[in-house]
């Protein structure tokens, strides 16, 4: 896929004194006593769009620039110790002081430390890199986006039995300089975009609503992602169908709670991928080390090598390589290059999501690149790879998934959910559900829900689809840490196959 620009130190930081900020920190860092020392210089440009019915609601586009300087300080007898300092003017002289202010964080909270930050090694780089897109969506003029986001949305509205529409977009491009003592110099840019529609029923004698979004997942890709091509979705299909499958699902009966089986679509499958297995899989709660945003795991540390996870056909990984995947990049913000690795194997717990720390911590030897901070004013976190459910090679089709079932539900598209602070009990909903009868779709059902424990659930899912069935999902607002902070990630999954899985009535179970 072409890439507009060819290199981001000088396309976009070259109005930045990139090298005297990397001296100016590292020697400071350096001369008080750092035993590491890294800085990040970052800019973020995005636009957010939102409209009701055709009409602008939101329009908002903005950019954020600023520094950072991280460092490892061993001070007198306590433990080395992280400290950090960030500001928005990028510039030797604030560097320097920045440098300082990082050293004095970590004087005092030494005392307080009771274990030595210690990090993993690393290879030197030096490079640049760049996501995979072809169009740059700030660079597409605001109304433009505005009159395709109306337009799709006039045609829902024109449909029967569309009550309202609303359209989403969200465009973001992150750029960002790495540095640090042992002589890595990288630069990359990162480019995603997300876009959504969602068309409305309502029974003006009973009030009881319906709705139905498309299925387009965010991607790491630019503007070309809404206006189609080679790979990218095909939004006048979707919204050409919509209309009619919301007004069946508007219609449709309501399910009878009880256990079947399930075909799981990867609109749906993403999600309990990344509260499950995702989340489950982050080293820092395994140990806990983050326990106060969403918990910590069932997956703990001594369970590395003999948890029965899933079946003998669940093979996940992480990854940070993946094309047009949102937590891909060329390093971390630890410095660490790109990686792919197995986190369950033949349905076995074999691996975690680390970032240096962690993995120095263990004993587990170079990090996977996982650390990353969602602006230069927040010090980096362990986070997600894009944790993804291998298909099967030659593995079945959707349609001969959902013909070994007699009496089951085939799910479609993520809605709402919910999971406990061990990442192992959780209900999640959908879009849209199908009966299954004898091996057939039969019509759509409405309330449906399942319900699980994660071990159970991954361990009834008894065959995946073939690389045919594959879809990268995923979503730009993952949560951690506190202050808090979003990163984006995709999860790649084929349609899958669940036997005996809990159902339940979301209307009666409202009612209770």
């Amino acid at each position: 896929m072409p890439i507009p620009t060819t290199d981001p130190r000088t396309d976009d930081l070259g109005d930045l004194p990139l090298d005297a900020v990397t001296d100016a920190a590292l020697s400071r860092a350096r001369e008080l006593g750092a035993v590491h020392a890294d800085v990040r210089v970052e800019r973020t440009a995005s636009r957010a769009l939102r409209l009701s019915d055709g009409r602008v609601q939101t329009a908002h586009t903005g950019e954020d620039v600023g520094l950072a300087v991280r460092v490892v300080v061993a001070a007198g007898a306590h433990h080395s110790t992280w400290g950090f300092a960030a500001g928005t003017d990028v510039s030797a002289d604030a560097a320097a002081r920045l440098a300082s202010a990082a050293v004095d964080v970590a004087a005092v909270t030494a005392p307080v430390n009771t274990e030595p930050v210690e990090l993993a090694d690393e290879p030197v780089h030096q490079g640049t890199w760049i996501s995979s897109y072809a169009v740059d969506p700030l660079d597409v003029p605001e109304r433009d986006q505005v009159g395709l986001l109306a337009e799709l949305s006039g045609r829902l509205l024109r449909a029967d039995g569309v009550r309202h529409a609303d359209a989403s977009m969200l465009a973001v491009k992150e750029v960002k300089f790495y540095a640090d003592l042992a002589g890595t110099r990288t630069a990359q840019r990162r480019v995603r975009m997300q876009a959504e529609l969602q068309a409305m029923w309502i029974d003006d004698e009973s009030g009881r609503f319906e709705s139905m979004r498309t299925l387009a997942p965010p991607a790491g890709r630019g503007w070309e992602w809404m206006t189609g091509g080679d790979g990218c979705w095909d939004w006048d299909r979707e919204i050409a169908e919509l209309p009619g499958l919301l007004l069946e699902k508007a219609t449709a009966p309501s399910v009878a709670a009880g256990t079947y089986d399930l075909v799981i679509d990867p609109s749906n499958l993403w999600l309990t991928i990344h509260e499950s297995i995702g989340h489950a899989t982050e080293l820092d709660r395994a140990l806990g080390y983050e326990a106060n945003y969403a918990g910590t795991t069932f997956a703990t540390f001594d369970r590395l090598g003999n948890l029965q996870y899933g079946s003998p056909v669940m093979h996940v990984t992480g990854d940070r390589t993946a094309e047009h995947g949102l937590a891909t990049v060329g390093w971390d913000d630890d410095g660490v290059a790109a990686q792919t690795w197995d986190l369950v194997r033949d349905g076995v717990l074999v691996g975690y999501q680390l970032d240096r720390r962690m993995a120095r911590l263990q004993g587990l030897g170079r990090s996977n690149g996982c650390a990353f901070a969602d602006a230069p004013h927040h010090m980096p976190l362990q986070r997600m790879a894009n944790v993804s459910l291998q298909p099967a090679a030659g593995g079945p089709s959707t349609d001969e998934l959902i013909a070994g079932v007699d009496d089951g539900i085939y799910v479609v598209g993520d809605n709402s959910w919910s999971i406990d602070m061990q990442r192992y009990n959780f209900q999640f909903t959908g879009q849209r559900f199908y009966r299954i009868r004898d091996g057939h779709l039969a019509g759509q059902l409405r309330d449906v829900a399942y319900q699980a424990n994660t071990v159970d659930f991954w361990n009834a899912m008894d065959a995946v689809g073939g690389p045919q069935t594959y879809v990268l999902g995923g979503a730009f607002n993952c949560g951690k840490g506190q202050p808090a902070q979003v990163a984006p990630v995709s999860h790649g999954c084929p349609t899958a196959r669940f036997r005996g899985i809990r159902v339940l009535n979301t209307t009666a179970e409202g009612h209770r």
